[in-house]
Parts: C-alpha cells; structure tokens; sequence
C-alpha cells in the first residue's frame, strides 16, 4: 500500500465517520473518535459484504459500504455500553 491509498483509506474511512455519527443520531465519539469508528467501519462493512457477495466497486461504492459498517459498528457499540 502506497501512501496516496493510504490517505484515500483514511479520508473514507473519516467520511464514514462522520456520517454514521450523523446516521445514528448522536452515538459519535468526536473526530478522533469517529475517524477510528469510520476505518473498523470500514473493515467491518468489506467483511460483510463479503460474506453477502456484494461486490462494491470505485470511490462511491468504498464510501457507502465504510458507512454501512460504520453504523453497524455504533450499533454494536451501543448494545455493548447498555448491557
């Protein structure tokens, strides 16, 4: 991995970030917090959907699945801190 992907990684994966703390509705954790949030996201939504073979392809499809396991990373999260 170059340097240049792995800015790209990370501005995706601070988007993303950003986005489920929109999504969820205050469940965020700050920018630091919702970078880290946005690049496990985004581990964690390739993971899934792979497993559902979904394949997402270029800049917008990244965006889109980083977010999805981003909001499934808050949600997980916030079972965790109820229990």
């Amino acid at each position: 991995m170059d340097i240049i992907s792995l800015l790209i990684f990370l501005a995706v994966g601070a988007l993303a970030g950003w986005l489920a703390g929109n999504i969820m509705k205050g469940r965020g954790f700050g920018l630091v917090g919702n970078i880290i949030v946005g690049i496990v996201g985004a581990i964690l939504g390739g993971f899934v959907f792979s497993l559902l073979g979904i394949i997402t392809g270029g800049l917008l499809g990244s965006i889109v699945m980083a977010t999805i396991g981003a909001v499934l990373l808050l949600y997980i999260i916030s079972i965790v801190k109820k229990a």
